[in-house]
């Protein structure tokens, strides 16, 4: 075992890399499943051609953080991986049919022979990209509740599945916002404004609900001093929500100023939605029932483990910038016909 991190810091340390996975997925592919959403709602050809373009470079690398997120899931907390994909068996096994659905749609539709098989597989496209995130959103509520049972519960799982799905429409639509021009554009800003309040309700009601399933959570957030140490965070969330809605209001800008400005205000968005969550269920891998301390592997495995998250990690963030890099800029035409 290396000196240099202690056995108890071990588990804090996974625990980290599995939430910046997890948020970086939910990020990055995030947005282009919620291009995938908007899909449907334009008609011309060469605009639908154009929002495929503006993802084509970056969807399938988006996905490797879900792989790695999972993974470190599975190596560093077993019992907990255990539990989670016991209670969540069904929604996982539709997000991976929607998941491959999208992924199949995606490519077969670069080599469609005519228009009809073209609409066909965007159909497919865009029915891949919305049970993924309906199913993600259903996870999400499921695990806010600690996998609590009962109409309620399915209720508030239902709820959280739209809002997840909202929000990757808003992310999709501030992406395209940044990445595209005339009126395909214009189109996005209008989705944006659409989709913006929406999506503040649902991070409102999840925020709500999340303290009042456990003493503990209210206690962590409403108990003094730490509301006011806390008290930043909303105040940050509403202050962007009302801040990005008044950008667009005005948006398109001349000169297209500002148009990266909604993309990485979602981006800051589901942060600090993220970090919210992070706040209210650390320790706890599994809600109120496993710690990472209680879940987690032998110290000698997580620090064989380590060893190759530390190779890793870099590769996958050195590839996904040299993506943005290389394909930065406006999406243009298809070219791999």
């Amino acid at each position: 075992m290396t000196p240099f991190v202690p056995p108890d810091w071990l588990p804090v340390i996974f625990a980290g890399l599995m939430a910046l996975s997890i948020l970086l997925y939910v990020v990055l592919d995030g947005f282009d499943l919620g291009v995938g959403i908007l899909l449907p709602r334009v008609s011309v050809e060469a605009d639908r051609d154009r929002m495929i373009a503006a993802i084509g470079p970056f969807w399938d690398a988006n996905e490797t953080w879900l792989v790695l997120g999972v993974g470190l899931l599975l190596v560093a907390f077993p019992s907990a991986h255990g539990v989670i994909l016991t209670e969540l068996y069904l929604p996982v096994a539709v997000m991976l049919a929607g998941l491959t659905l999208r992924g199949v749609a995606f490519e077969f539709r670069a080599k469609a022979a005519d228009l009809r098989q073209k609409r066909r597989w965007d159909h497919a496209f865009v029915a891949g990209s919305l049970i993924s995130a309906l199913s993600q959103g259903w996870m999400l509520g499921r695990y806010v509740l600690g996998f609590a049972d009962g109409w309620a519960a399915t209720g508030f799982a239902a709820m959280a599945a739209i809002g997840l799905a909202i929000a990757y429409a808003f992310i999709g639509a501030a992406w395209l916002i940044w990445r595209t021009e005339g009126d395909l554009q214009r189109a996005a800003i209008g989705w944006a404004r659409l989709a913006i309040w929406p999506m503040g309700i649902g991070i409102l009601l999840v925020s709500a609900v999340t303290p009042l399933v456990s003493s503990r959570i209210f206690d962590r957030w409403f108990a003094f001093p730490e509301v006011l140490a806390l008290a930043p965070l909303p105040i940050a969330t509403a202050a962007l929500l009302l801040g990005i809605g008044s950008l667009l209001r005005h948006m398109p800008l001349p000169g297209d100023a500002l148009r990266r400005v909604p993309f990485w205000g979602a981006v800051a968005l589901f942060s600090l939605f993220f970090a919210g969550l992070a706040w209210s269920f650390f320790p706890y891998v599994v809600p109120e029932r496993l710690t990472i301390w209680q879940s987690a592997s032998a110290p000698e495995s997580l620090t064989l483990i380590l060893a190759g998250a530390i190779f890793v990690l870099p590769v996958i963030l050195a590839y996904t910038f040299l993506a943005w890099r290389i394909f930065g800029g406006k999406a243009r035409d298809l070219t791999y016909y």
